[in-house]
C-alpha cells in the first residue's frame, strides 16, 4: 500500500479527508434541524458583516475555504501529534483532538465581535462538537493508515543513558570478542 513520507502532505490529505466527513455530519445536522447554521456560515461570519452575506453563495464559498483551511492546519498538527505520541489508541486520540480543536475554533469564532452569524443555542454547538469529533477520528485514522512508519519513529529522549539490557550491537560485539579470545 502507498505510504506518505512527508508530514505536511500527509497532514493535508488527512485534514481534507476529515473535513469532508465533518461537513457531511454538519449538513445532516442542518437537514434534521438540529443545528441552526452550517459551520460554513459561521466561518463566513468572521469575514462578512451581515448574515445575508454569509448565507449567499459567495459567503458559503468563503466560509468553506476558511473551514477547509482550518481542517488542513488541524491535519498537519494531528500528524505532528501522532509523530510524537505514536499511532496507538487512534480512536481516543482522534476524538479528543477533534473535540479539543473544535472547541477552540468555536470559542475563538464565537468571541470575535465582528462575527454576527455565530450560533448561540446548545444544539448547534453540540452538533459542531460531534462534527469535530468525527473530523478528529477520521484525521487520526487516515494519518495512522497512510503515514509511512518512519514518520512515527520516536527518537529516544535519554540517549545518553546506558541501556539496562545489552543491545543487539553490544551482544554481537561481545560474541565476536569471545570468539577472538578462544582462538
Amino acid at each position: 500500500m502507498f505510504k506518505i513520507k512527508d508530514r505536511v502532505v500527509l497532514g493535508v490529505v488527512a485534514g481534507l479527508a476529515g473535513n469532508v466527513l465533518k461537513m457531511a455530519v454538519d449538513e445532516i445536522s442542518i437537514k434534521k434541524k438540529i443545528s441552526q447554521r452550517s459551520f460554513r456560515e459561521t466561518a463566513a461570519g468572521v469575514w462578512v458583516s451581515k448574515k445575508s452575506e454569509a448565507t449567499n453563495i459567495k459567503g458559503q464559498i468563503l466560509g468553506g475555504l476558511l473551514d477547509f483551511g482550518m481542517g488542513i492546519l488541524g491535519g498537519i498538527s494531528t500528524v505532528h501529534f501522532l509523530s510524537k505520541t505514536g499511532r496507538d489508541h487512534v480512536i481516543i486520540k482522534g476524538i479528543t483532538s477533534g473535540i479539543t480543536m473544535g472547541s477552540l475554533i468555536t470559542f475563538v469564532m464565537g468571541t470575535l465581535p465582528q462575527n454576527q452569524v455565530r450560533p448561540k443555542d446548545a444544539a448547534s454547538n453540540l452538533s459542531y462538537m460531534l462534527s469535530h469529533a468525527v473530523y478528529g477520528l477520521v484525521t487520526t485514522t487516515v494519518t495512522a493508515k497512510l503515514g509511512h512508519p518512519s514518520l512515527f519513529d520516536a527518537k529516544p529522549k535519554n540517549d545518553y543513558l546506558d541501556p539496562t539490557e545489552p543491545t543487539t550491537e553490544q551482544t554481537i560485539g561481545q560474541n565476536i570478542y569471545q570468539v577472538k579470545e578462544q582462538k
